[in-house]
């Protein structure tokens, strides 16, 4: 029997259904391959095991015929090919894992493949947005967020901006079509903070039936 394991979600991706008056924009997941290239980092894995195939062919190539030299190379060409199985697997699982949402009020992500949890990105606490495109349209928007609030690097891991530590920058990484995904985020984050609110003081602070209209 199938099982889902986010089928308590009343929408994928958010822990519960939306407020009266938020509206979804856009929901995706990470392209699993850019996030495996870029996240797992696997150019750097491919040019660990392409020296190590090198050296261990040039250190035995003097001592033994060409097609043994090439024999004592190849452990580590099926050691690169293992390496590429296994952050390709953990990359896809973690792309899988994942649902962003961009709503007109915040951005949300359910991220994590082992441990789950969904962080929640209000627009009124976003300081500051980073789109990083790459070819093909996929790319990844970075958030620099205002106030107190700290994220753990390790748990929400590959869902940051890389080497910013203090403070970690939460992302949406690897998304396709990401210049359309910051378009709206920029769009809906500017009219959110520019849409006043109304704000009924207490009867003791002013006459009854007075309101006053504040910014967000």
């Amino acid at each position: 029997m199938s099982h889902d394991d986010f089928e308590v979600e009343p929408v994928e991706g958010l822990p519960e259904l939306p407020p009266e008056g938020e509206t979804i924009l856009w929901q995706g997941r990470p392209n699993w391959w850019r996030l495996t290239w870029e996240a797992m980092s696997l150019p750097w894995v491919w040019g660990y095991f392409a020296v190590l195939t090198l050296w261990r062919f040039i250190s035995v190539v003097d001592q033994m015929p060409l097609a043994q030299a090439f024999a004592a190379a190849l452990p580590f060409v099926f050691l690169a090919a293992i390496a590429t199985f296994l952050l390709g697997l953990t990359g896809y699982l973690q792309a899988r894992a994942t649902m962003y949402t961009v709503t007109n009020r915040r951005v949300a992500m359910r991220i994590g493949a082992a441990l789950t949890m969904t962080l929640n990105l209000p627009y009124t606490q976003i300081a500051n947005a980073m789109l990083d495109l790459r070819k093909g349209g996929s790319g990844t928007i970075a958030f620099e967020t205002m106030g107190e609030t700290k994220l753990s690097y390790i748990l929400c891991w590959p869902h940051l901006r890389p080497w910013h530590f203090n403070p970690t920058q939460p992302s949406l990484r690897c998304i396709p079509n990401a210049e359309h995904v910051a378009g709206l985020i920029a769009d809906a984050a500017e009219a959110r903070v520019s849409t006043p609110r109304v704000v009924r003081k207490s009867e003791a602070a002013m006459p009854s039936g007075d309101s006053v209209v504040a910014a967000e």
